[in-house]
């Protein structure tokens, strides 16, 4: 496993840190990085990690003198590539993105202003993600702005995004998310058996509640848009369902409903009732599981 760092920012007092792996998909993440240089309001240091990059990726972050990046010759998925990048990282609070997305304006202050209203550092929050497709995700909103990028309605999104603000919600876990360094030293950043990637999003947010963190939360008001999933229709996925049902003892589809209570908005309490449902159905859905894997 080849890998390369190469640190070119000269600045320091950043307010956020991104992480952002990218997967031979050169278009979508200059435009990731446009978006972020244009419509961030704070300090941004975007720390880019090159998986592969045969499509002119890497040739192209070596021609510029300004965004930190890390090259792997092969594609070493999200886990281990977060990970090798988190010592390039100068801000204490750090960021997990994806190369298809499109930040939206003043999104880095509105999850600031979030930052400070917690008040510590016990916290994941994640910013709040639109889509073209209604995937039955219930924290993403709807709203169709093209599904590649010479359908992107640049223009239109900033016109409209105001309109898609939403109110905030339960169970932060996707990416845009954010946590600061030290609970990500803590935990240890993303458990490389989920390589490439599949489930490591739950299973980091497991970590997290296991170190004590309790507030998980969306941001309705810090928006992104999200082309969807365009590397990971690519490769060869792990069983991360079955890793982590093995892990933890309970579904991943279980922890993000009954204890992160995901999709509920931030001040609705969640019913004893769902709850009570909820813990009645796991070993259905444990045994569900393990013959799936076992198959």
């Amino acid at each position: 496993m080849n890998i390369t760092k190469y640190p070119k920012s000269e600045g320091t007092n950043y307010d956020f840190t991104l992480l952002i792996p990218t997967w031979n998909n050169l278009g979508f993440i200059q435009n990731c990085l446009k978006s972020l240089q244009k419509n961030s309001t704070l300090k941004i240091q975007p720390i880019v990690i090159i998986n592969e990059g045969k499509d002119g990726t890497l040739e192209w972050f070596i021609n510029q003198n300004e965004i930190d990046f890390v090259h792997a010759e092969d594609n070493i998925g999200i886990c281990y590539a977060l990970n090798i990048a988190r010592s390039l990282a100068k801000a204490d609070h750090i960021v997990y993105a994806n190369d298809d997305m499109y930040f939206l304006p003043d999104w880095d202050q509105k999850m600031m202003d979030e930052i400070k209203l917690v008040g510590h550092n016990s916290f994941m929050l994640s910013a709040t993600m639109i889509e073209p497709d209604d995937t039955g995700n219930p924290c993403v909103v709807v709203a169709d702005y093209g599904r590649n990028l010479d359908q992107f309605e640049e223009e239109r999104l900033l016109t409209d995004f105001k309109n898609h603000i939403r109110e905030d919600w339960k169970g932060s876990t996707w990416p845009p998310n954010v946590v600061h360094k030290d609970l990500w030293d803590l935990v240890g950043g993303l458990s490389i058996e989920f390589s490439p990637g599949m489930y490591s999003d739950p299973d980091f947010s497991k970590k997290l509640y296991q170190a004590g963190v309790r507030y998980f939360k969306g941001v309705g008001s810090s928006l992104v848009y999200h082309f969807g999933s365009k590397s990971t229709k690519r490769v060869k996925k792990n069983k991360g369902r079955n890793t982590f049902l093995l892990k933890w003892g309970m579904t991943a589809g279980y922890f993000s409903k009954a204890y992160l209570q995901i999709g509920q908005y931030w001040d609705k309490p969640k019913e004893d009732s769902n709850v009570l449902n909820e813990k009645s159905s796991i070993l259905s859905k444990i045994k569900r599981t393990i013959a799936v894997w076992r198959s």
